[in-house]
């Protein structure tokens, strides 16, 4: 394993990654599980991802936790994913520390219940000076929601004089986004079969390279993510360029 990343660290590997984390409820019930504890199992695999990608040199991993849409599945579901987080903030922020990771969530943090929303700002604090990786979880997201935002920001600011409708380009744009200084993704990983995007940085995603994968989320191992690694290695990216 060590011999590999070594050889892969050499190459080209890309500098931020995203992963739509898909499949943890079907891999449940595939084992005779409670659906509910795909999520926890999926916790685990989160974090291999998580080591790996710092140990890869990566500037950034994003990962899909919890969208805008999410809040519309049945309550007890939300309660368990609510609960799961907080226990990853409590259970994880010393792992997460010690590896000199910065922790950051990008979404309507306001729709969090006040307990979790409280370690969040813990957490993002405790890892603000941390310069190994960011990792960066979407959470309450929503690509759509996140672009609405923005418009609506960015015309509040033309309105005050803040900025003229002359000023807005592309990088003033981005400044309105969660993602506000964090490089687009490079890679966008999906796993659990499902191919489509589900509302996810749709923006930030313009150029990035798609894989997808049969493999369930829970069942995501290192291996797995380097065949992904290195199916990217082998794209040729053009950028729409030629």
């Amino acid at each position: 394993m060590e011999k590999k990343r070594e050889i892969l660290k050499r190459e080209n590997l890309p500098k931020h990654v995203a992963i739509i984390m898909d499949g943890n409820r079907r891999w449940a019930k595939k084992q005779g599980k409670k659906t509910l504890l795909g999520h926890r199992f999926g916790v685990e695999t989160m974090l291999n991802i998580v080591e790996e990608s710092a140990q890869l040199d990566l500037d950034n991993l994003t990962v899909y936790a919890f969208s805008t849409e999410n809040w519309g599945r049945e309550k007890t579901e939300v309660n368990y994913l609510m609960n799961l987080l907080l226990e990853f903030l409590k259970s994880q922020i010393d792992r997460l520390d010690e590896n000199n990771i910065k922790l950051n969530f990008l979404g309507n943090l306001q729709d969090l219940p006040k307990n979790i929303a409280k370690k969040v700002e813990d957490a993002l604090i405790r890892t603000e000076n941390n310069d190994k990786m960011n990792f960066n979880i979407c959470m309450s997201y929503g690509s759509r929601d996140e672009i609405l935002r923005a418009v609506k920001n960015i015309c509040l600011d033309v309105k005050s004089d803040e900025i003229t409708v002359d000023d807005i380009t592309k990088d003033v744009f981005g400044n309105y986004l969660y993602t506000k200084d964090i490089a687009d993704p490079d890679l966008m990983i999906r796993t659990s079969g499902e191919i489509r995007l589900s509302n996810f940085l749709l923006y930030q995603m313009a150029y990035a390279e798609m894989y997808f994968t049969d493999v369930l989320w829970p069942d995501f191992t290192i291996e797995e993510y380097y065949k992904a690694l290195e199916e990217y290695l082998r794209r040729n990216r053009r950028f729409g360029k030629n």
